[in-house]
Formats: C-alpha cells, sequence, structure tokens
C-alpha cells in the first residue's frame, strides 16, 4: 500500500536554524553564514537610488503650475508640453531608476 511519512514541527526558532544549518550547503551554519554574508547594497545602488529620487522630484517640479488666477480666462501654460510629456516621463524614468538600482546585484568579490 502507501506510506505515510509523518513531519515532526518544530517548536522553536533554534530548531528550524540547527535543520538549516545542516543541511547540504557546505556544512556552513546559518548564523556564521549571516556573519560573512554580503550586504546587498553597496555604494553604486545608493547613488543609483538617490539619482533616481533626485529624477522623480525633478519630474514633479517641473509639473508644478499652471493655475489661473481668473477662472473666466483660458491659460495655454498650463497644457505646455513641459507640463504634460516631459514630466512624467521623468517621472517614469525615475522610478525605473530606483526599481533598477534596488534589483541591481553587487560585483562579486574574491
Amino acid at each position: 500500500m502507501s506510506e505515510k511519512k509523518t513531519v515532526e514541527r518544530k517548536s522553536n526558532k533554534a530548531d528550524l536554524l540547527d535543520d538549516v544549518s545542516t543541511s547540504n550547503a557546505g556544512n556552513v551554519s546559518l548564523k556564521e553564514y549571516n556573519k560573512t554574508a554580503p550586504f546587498s547594497f553597496n555604494k553604486d545602488n545608493y547613488k543609483l537610488l538617490l539619482i533616481g529620487l533626485a529624477v522623480n522630484v525633478l519630474g514633479y517640479i517641473l509639473m508644478i503650475g499652471g493655475a489661473n488666477e481668473d477662472p473666466n480666462e483660458f491659460d495655454g501654460e498650463m497644457f505646455s508640453t513641459m507640463r504634460i510629456t516631459i514630466a512624467p516621463m521623468l517621472i517614469v524614468a525615475g522610478f525605473a531608476i530606483i526599481i533598477y538600482a534596488i534589483m541591481k546585484k553587487p560585483k562579486a568579490t574574491k
């Protein structure tokens, strides 16, 4: 017939960490790996993140304005190419740069 395997539930976090540390990953404990593991964000990632933020802020600043003091008067400045086309493109580009900065892996060191 069929054999049913029973899975023992671990009651605390230390038992779970011990199981992970004894896996086939080179017999290195998880606690030791955490001490030597490289951080995902480095200097280049932070630079790209700040550049993306600056591009976003610039896009939002370019979108500001265009209000008319007299509601009965039409002012074409509100619908300028800068506010309708360029500023939203900058905002989308800023978000793309931020996403790239987050997803970029640091270069491997020897």
